[in-house]
This record gives C-alpha cells, structure tokens and sequence, in this order.
C-alpha cells in the first residue's frame, strides 16, 4: 500500500497562561524525546531512558571536578543535582512557567499521596541540600542567586562568595528560590533519577463509540473557527472551502451550509485528482481581527502559471530530476505542493465575514514533488507558539527509493515548522535559500543539529495523514503516519524526533527494494518507536492494506468514559481505536481496539455495511473538532459525531454525573483565548477513494 493581538487579548491570554499548570511528561532540556542506552554513562548514573549522551555526561563531570567540593555527603549531592539534566524529566526540572533554572526544582516539601512521584510521600531534598552543604565552599556555584534571577545573599553581596550562607540569608529563602513541590501534574528533583507512580485511579474504559450523522457531504477538512462560537470550516479536495454552524448535540440538528455558495472557492488553483487536492487549511489564531488564513494544495505546472517551485528533487539532495522519469505520463516536480495566504472580506468586522475572495495575499510555500503519491498536506498552528506545522510525506515512490525521509537536507517526509508572522524581504529570501515568503523559528532543531533544513521540526516520516495537539496538553503532539506493506502507527511528535522511516516501517525493520538515493544505517540513527498502530492484517485480511487516519484526544463532555483517549481509525472504516498514557504522565500508551454505532435518533439516518451491525461510513478521510471539543469523523458519506454513548445503548457509569456542554458562546476575545489556550504546558480534508491507497 501507499496509499498580531490587541494588547488586552494578549493580557487575557497571559493570565490563563499563568493558572493553568503544566502536566510531566518525559522531555529534555531542548524538548527533544529522551533515548534509550545500553549500558549506564560513565559519570551520571542513568540508564535506560536517559537525556545524555557520552559528550554530555563527560561535560557533568569537568564541571563537577571544577567545584572542587571538599565535603564528601556535598559533593554526591552536587553530582545528583548536575546529573538531574540527564533525567528524562529534565525539561520540566529545569524549567518553571517557561523560565529556565540553574539547578533542577529541589522537593521542598513532604507530600501526600497526590505526588506524581513514586514514593509515598517526596522528602524535603532542599533542606538536605542546605543542611549538608551550607558551610562547604563551592567553586562556580550553581546556586548564585543572580543565575536563578532572584535577589539573595547576606549584605555586601561578595562576588567571591562560594557558600551557601555567604549566596543566601537563611534555608527559607534559599529553598524559596531553589524548591518545588511534587503533584499530580509537576516532578521534582529528590536526588535520585524521577520515577512515577505506576498506580492510578482505575480507568472508565468505554463500552463502545456512539456516532450521530449530522452532514450528508464528503469533506477532507474541518477547523474550528477562531472566533470560538459553534462555527466551523469545512472544506473538499477539490478546494472550495464552506462555513457551517453546528447544531448542540443530541437537538437533532444537522450541520446548516448552503452547498452553492461557499465561503472561497480555490478550484481554479488547485489541482485535484485521487491522491492530489487541497490537502490542508488553517486561520490565524487571530483570525477574527486579521481575516488572514492559509490553504495547503497541490497545482500542475501544466495548467496554471503560479504553479513554480523549485524541485525537491535538485543537486542539494544528490536527486536528478531526468533520471527519475515520468509516473503515469507524468513529469518528476509537474505537481507541486502550495501554502498560499488569503484574506477575508470585511475584515473591519471579520467574526460577520461570510466569503473571501480567492486572490492570494501571499506564497508561503511552493515545492515540486517527485512522484504523483504521498504528499502530506495538513497545516495547523501551534496552540502555544503560534507557529505553522506543515506535513510533508516522502514524495512518493516504492520504498521511498531517494531517502529523501531521512535526509536531513531534503524538506519531503518531515514536519515542518514556520514563522509566518515575520515576513523576510525578497533578498533574505533568496539569502537563506527558502521556499516561499516565512521565517525560521530560532529554536527550530537545527539550532542543534547544523545538518538539518532550518525549517524541519521532525524527520522520519512517510506519509503524515492527520495530525493534532491534545487540547489540555499542548506539548502532546499526535501524528498518525501511514505504513507501505505492514503497518500503520501513531507518532508522539517531539523536536528533532526521528520517526525511522525508511530504516523501519513501525516497528518493523524495512528493506527498501531499490535505493538510487542511498541508504541511512541502522546504527546512525536513533529512531522514536510509535506510542500506537496496527499491522495490515487486522484490518483488511484479505488484501492486507491499509491506511492510518489520525484524530484528536477527545476532551469534549459528551462521552466522559471516552475523555483523555486519544481516536484514530483507518481508511476502510472496519475499527477504531484508542490510545491511553498508561500511566499518566509516563510516555506509554495502551490501545485498545472499540467498537461503534450510529444512535437510533440520528439526525440523519446511517446505513448499515451488509452482513454487519457496523454503520456503512465508507472511507474515513479525517476528523474534526469543535470549540466544545466535539469529535467529528469526516467520511465518504458524510459527517458524524461523538455522540453520548447512552444513545447507542452503551453504558458509561459516568454520563450521569456530568452536564451536557453549554451552548457554544457568542464570539469574543475571551471565550476565543479561553478555547485556544486552556491547558497551557510550558515552553512550547468528487474523488476520494483512493486518497490514501498507492499500489506497489
């Protein structure tokens, strides 16, 4: 198979920035994904999961040497406290509300049972500190109060002081500085590498998946408008694009839209076959002041002049577009991949805007594509820094034969990451060698790896088809990638993550039948195994193929046995699945395969497959959701919802206990900043059978 704010706006958003805690999860110091190694580092004593490589550990210790602590009980609490930047968790030791520390958060406290912590109860560490090392002197103190930000010390403020006493007035204000507690959503450090609990509350694994068919339309993209309200964008792949309002669930409303008249229709730009359209669309978390928003499509250079990227298959890749050849009649880079922007009409008073007019403001993106198949597409902006992902497959190809994944210089199978707020001129432009009118990220990974593309965030990837943020958990980066021959998996996306194709395909090593661009080593490279997935198999016995949908963490209310799972499916609409953090906060997730049905009071009446109690969906395209957090699966025969599993006559011992989701607000500054940033975690879519399918 192949198959820019107002200032009161920004002050809102601050503030619930400020309230709303951070949840643990195992990241380190850059947000990369920690690795796993063999045999414990020389220095610190980590094994297994760990955020240091042999260089790394080597630094530790010359700088541990350099403090030349005398007191032997000190100097294993330093080493401790220096080698926590190896711990898997060192990212959320090291940082407190986006700010980073010299040393980790010291456990200041005895906690109770609600530490996320595996002990019982976390020691009071910062006292232990303090009392073990207050007399010692400490060459190059990490403890200064000007590297923690803070005001300390005994009056005079001796430049040469190297105690603690001499840095600081007292334990109180040393620990105030210096200590944090552990809860059920925050780690800190107690002198020994973090461990959580294994032990959770029991989990209310639903029943099955209850499904209400409220649109009779084929679509490929649905975002949720800015603005807050019980409006969405819907869009099809031939690239008109409509605005809809959503009725509340369970009313017995449908989706209202007038089909004729779409909000802006981009047909004539883009170019639409069985895996070619209007892949993605996105609008600017401001949206309802700027009017600005941005599609994703694929053109023909053939048929319309503004269809001129430069080739992915070029020199700077070791790729010759003549030896390529044409696919199917067509030539290599003939279909290029476009992010262009646009505006709404009215922008004076954008939330009553109703159309736009199909005129591009401005080409962020333009780049020829190899082969007709596995293009990517989706773009979406990051909920905590405002920047555009954009999805690209590996151009296609059997076993994508170029390499092109895992070369760190070609932009095809990886998710980019871009600045589209700060516009460079035409010179820089062309200076720094980009593909269109954005700019790079200053923590973009290349900031660590020169090898890579400034504009890559993650590599390894074959065909990302749906990504998503969790809601509640930014940081939580989902992205279904679809398999060739055997399986199809879910990624947790982090910076610089390597997702190993073409050197695995899942968790399968792969053997590429034909390799004109070279091969990547196994040993070379150090690849992030899928948190979810499915072999072939399990889906379509008989033809053994299969195609991965990605979807979201259901947040909504609606099905509250189903809350915190995340949904992903599969083209041929056989199975759902959903993934858990089991436990929470730990990076591991168990899946488990549910069954689904239509409620008997649909407000549109779902077919059912033959021979099956199965709903007749057709093929799965994506999904959707709403500013309430409603789930919407987007198929061949229309638009279904997340519906309460009573309706299907499935049991959740918790629907009782919850209320129906209000009805959605009017639109406003506060209900837009309180939907697009509730759960802020620190620092940072005619055709569609064989979207998907590319026989080899």
């Amino acid at each position: 198979m192949k198959v820019v704010f107002p200032f009161s706006f920004l002050l809102c958003c601050f503030f619930l920035l400020l309230l709303d805690s951070s949840t643990a999860l195992p990241l380190c110091l850059h947000l990369e994904r920690p690795f796993t190694i063999n045999t414990t580092i020389g220095f610190c004593p980590y094994n297994g999961s760990t955020c240091c490589h042999s260089t790394e550990d080597e630094g530790i210790q010359k700088q541990f040497q350099l403090m030349n602590a005398s007191d032997p009980g000190c100097a294993s609490i330093l080493k401790s406290i220096l080698c926590a930047r190896c711990d898997p968790f060192s990212a959320e030791l090291f940082t407190v509300q986006s700010t980073p520390r010299s040393v980790p958060v010291l456990c200041n406290s005895t906690i109770p049972g609600n530490s996320s912590q595996s002990k019982a109860a976390v020691q009071d560490f910062c006292s232990e500190v303090w009392d073990t090392c207050q007399a010692v002197s400490i060459i190059n103190s990490p403890f200064s109060p000007s590297l923690q930000g803070q005001a300390g010390g005994t009056p005079g403020n001796n430049a040469n002081a190297t105690k603690l006493t001499e840095l600081w007035q007292s334990k109180t204000d040393f620990c105030n500085a210096f200590g944090g507690a552990s809860n059920s959503e925050s780690v800190c450090f107690e002198g020994e590498p973090v461990e959580l609990n294994n032990t959770q509350t029991p989990m209310n694994t639903p029943h099955g998946l209850c499904l209400e068919k409220v649109g009779s339309e084929p679509y490929l993209n649905m975002v949720a408008h800015p603005d807050g309200s019980n409006r969405a964008f819907f869009s099809s792949q031939m690239g008109k694009v409509w605005l809809a309002i959503i009725p509340d669930e369970g009313s017995g409303g449908q989706l209202e839209l007038d089909v004729s008249s779409p909000f802006v229709d981009l047909t004539d730009q883009v170019y639409s076959d069985t895996q070619l359209g209007m892949m993605g669309m996105a609008f600017h978390p401001n949206f309802t002041n700027n009017g600005r928003f941005f599609a994703s499509f694929n053109c023909d250079k053939d048929q319309w002049s503004g269809c001129n990227g430069v080739c992915s298959c070029n020199s700077n890749v070791d790729c010759d577009p003549s030896k390529i050849g044409n696919e199917n009649g067509v030539q290599p880079c003939q279909y290029q991949a476009v992010i262009a922007e646009y505006t709404a009409n009215g922008t004076a008073s954008p939330p009553s805007s109703l159309s736009a007019k199909p005129v591009e403001v401005r080409r962020i993106f333009t780049m020829g594509l190899p082969f007709i198949s596995q293009h990517g597409g989706q773009i979406l902006f990051g909920p905590n820094d405002g920047y555009l992902y954009f999805m690209m497959g590996d151009g296609g190809g059997s076993g994508d034969p170029y390499n092109f994944a895992q070369n760190k210089k070609s932009l095809l199978g990886k998710i980019m990451r871009l600045d589209i707020n700060n516009i460079p001129s035409a010179s820089e432009i062309s200076k720094l060698g980009l593909w269109g009118s954005y700019s790079i990220p200053k923590d973009n990974p290349f900031s660590e790896d020169k090898d890579l593309q400034p504009e890559i965030w993650a590599l390894g990837l074959r065909n990302p088809w749906r990504c998503s943020f969790d809601s509640e958990r930014p940081s939580y980066f989902f992205c279904a990638d679809a398999g060739q021959d055997l399986y199809e998996e879910v990624d947790l996306i982090t910076k610089g993550g390597n997702y190993g194709w073409r050197v695995y395909e899942g968790p399968y090593l792969f053997t590429p039948t034909e390799s004109p661009g070279g091969n990547t080593s196994l040993n070379s490279i150090n690849p992030i195994p899928p948190i979810s997935g499915y072999n072939h198999s399990e889906v379509n016995k008989n033809e053994e193929s299969a195609s991965v949908t990605g979807g979201y963490v259901y947040r909504s209310r609606t099905d509250p046995c189903m809350y915190g799972r995340y949904l992903y499916t599969d083209l041929y609409a056989g199975a759902i699945w959903t993934a858990i953090e089991d436990p929470q906060n730990s990076g591991n997730f168990s899946t488990t395969r549910i069954p689904f049905s239509c409620a008997h009071d649909s407000p549109i009446q779902c077919d059912s497959v033959p021979g099956s109690s199965l709903p007749a969906l057709g093929y799965i395209y994506s999904f959707g959701e709403d500013n309430n957090k409603g789930v919407y699966i987007l198929a061949s025969t229309g638009v279904y919802r997340v519906a309460r599993p009573s309706r299907c006559n499935y049991t959740c011992s918790l629907e009782k206990a919850t209320t129906t989701p209000p009805s959605s607000p009017n639109p406003s500054h506060s209900s837009c900043c309180s939907k697009f940033f509730s759960g802020y975690l620190f620092l940072h879519l005619s055709s569609f059978l064989l979207l998907y399918i590319d026989f080899v």
